[in-house]
């Protein structure tokens, strides 16, 4: 029993994470550095909140929440694409940015800097008894088919192809007729709605926003992006891996026979020892990053 009820808190938390790489995954095979996840997923995440608070319904926040993922998106792609800004320095723009005005728009609308009030989410309400009705939560199937749906879409599709050209080699794309820019755009407005459903899903799982709530999830979506080496359904592996390590944690600091200051870095440290693995035996696509003409 206490295994089942490791791999029900394994993939609970790992839902975040696979919506954020699976938007990861599409924008950085397209050649958009996806370093805006945690930019994506926190205001996916207050949009989720807002829309919730003020229609009471769980719904309506997902949409608000997906809106406002597309909305920093559009930003994103608009800076990279058009006007051909440095993708890492928009990066850590859109990420600053999003704490910000997520900060300001709390205390706002909610007259408080640190959290919201409780908003309806989907399925239970997070009690001890409830601890497989996370699974009522329909965003926990759509996280769970997220990856194969992307890597069909991706490997079998005629837009996937178009993805993965201008990725690797825009000018020859262009040089039959795909549209670069239009392809690259909507791969990015795609990976902020996605990371943004990963910001929705952590808000109304715990029906509250809380100041930088996602507390670096879209980091580490990136890192299983770059350990899975830009394929989806291995990056989705990889999200597990790093839910199962963060599990692993909760659990390690309810027994406390570790310090907690030790127990705390467990799922950072094996990010950082994955990458640190693949890092120079991977290789990402070859356009990532640059700017076309």
């Amino acid at each position: 029993m206490s295994l089942l009820l490791f791999l029900a808190q394994t993939v609970r938390i790992a839902i975040p994470y696979l919506f954020a790489a699976a938007g990861g995954a599409l924008a950085e095979r397209a050649g958009i550095v996806s370093l805006t996840l945690e930019g994506f997923m926190l205001g996916g995440a207050f949009g989720a909140v807002l829309g919730a608070h003020y229609a009471g319904s769980a719904w309506i926040g997902v949409v608000t929440g997906v809106s406002a993922g597309l909305a920093l998106a559009l930003v994103h792609a608009l800076c990279t694409i058009r006007y051909k800004a440095d993708h890492v320095v928009m990066g850590v723009a859109i990420n600053l940015f999003t704490v910000g005005i997520t900060r300001f728009f709390l205390q706002l609308a909610f007259g408080s800097s640190s959290n919201s009030p409780r908003v309806v989410g989907f399925g239970a309400d997070g009690t001890a008894a409830s601890t497989f009705g996370f699974l009522l939560n329909p965003l926990v199937w759509l996280g769970i088919i997220v990856m194969p749906a992307l890597w069909w879409l991706v490997q079998k599709t005629t837009f996937g192809l178009r993805v993965r050209a201008v990725g690797e080699h825009p000018q020859a794309a262009a040089s039959v007729g795909v549209p670069v820019s239009r392809v690259r755009y909507v791969a990015v407005l795609a990976s902020g709605a996605l990371a943004a459903l990963g910001g929705v899903y952590l808000a109304l799982d715990q029906h509250q926003f809380t100041d930088s709530m996602t507390a670096g999830r879209g980091f580490i979506a990136l890192a299983a992006v770059i350990f899975g080496r830009w394929d989806p359904l291995r990056a989705g592996v990889a999200c597990l891996l790093f839910a199962a390590a963060e599990t692993l944690q909760i659990q390690l600091q309810a027994a406390q026979l570790i310090p907690s200051q030790f127990v705390a870095m467990i799922p950072y440290v094996l990010t950082i020892v994955a990458v640190a693995g693949v890092v120079g035996r991977s290789t990402p696509p070859a356009a990532l990053g640059r700017t076309t003409d």
